[in-house]
């Protein structure tokens, strides 16, 4: 099997087992997924070592267009704030797509990666590679004095957590919007800073008297 044909076959096995996955109801194992493509599970095990990849590739195919959108916003010449809102924005408005289109299978899907967090953690660690690039961009334009990227890239995670975990959609759909977004990345480019604010400067609270 050529390096191209074994590409082009996980692809299709991965994109069926997501479809197995979402009309049964659970995770779809090497030999379920044998079964119903009445192939041997030779044939799948020479494609994938083990239920855990075949998991990963459905992820990938799952994460594929939020993969293309950080790779094309990156790339843009947006101004930073702008650049920013754009990474976050265009990813929210897939999930909430894919949620509102299946509630139950979305539900599904991320009860699975969850369960099979460190088979996904790579796409985590991407999207924070892509969030430090338009942050480093950001500071160059003098946003974030005093942060350092890490720093900056905790900070906002935070503050964006509503709009990248996807589960926040099964609880609070409603209450997210683009323009909630906007304005927090808004928020965030105009105060985001090392500069202590004073939040922290009362140590005892105040009895009235």
């Amino acid at each position: 099997m050529s390096a191209e044909t074994r590409r082009s076959e996980r692809q299709r096995l991965a994109a069926r087992a997501l479809e197995l996955t979402i009309q049964r109801g659970h995770e779809i194992t090497l030999l379920l997924l044998a079964a119903e493509e009445g192939i041997s599970r030779h044939r799948v095990e020479e494609l994938f070592e083990d239920d855990g990849d075949l998991f990963e590739a459905v992820a990938e195919l799952w994460m594929e267009p939020h993969v293309a959108i950080m790779e094309e916003v990156v790339a843009s010449d947006l101004p930073s704030n702008r650049k920013m809102y754009e990474f976050f924005v265009r990813r929210f408005r897939i999930t909430r797509e894919r949620y509102r289109q299946n509630p139950a299978a979305f539900a599904l899907i991320c009860e699975l990666g969850a369960a099979r967090f460190e088979r996904v953690r790579s796409f985590v660690d991407l999207a924070d590679h892509y969030l430090c690039e338009v942050i480093a961009q950001a500071q160059v334009d003098g946003f974030f004095p005093g942060l350092g990227i890490d720093e900056t890239l905790s900070l906002i995670n935070q503050m964006v957590a509503n709009y990248t975990l996807p589960d926040a959609l099964i609880y609070i759909d409603e209450k997210l919007s683009e323009e909630k977004l906007a304005r927090i990345i808004d928020t965030i480019f105009i105060g985001l800073s090392a500069e202590e604010g004073g939040a922290r400067g009362i140590n005892r609270l105040r009895l009235a008297t």
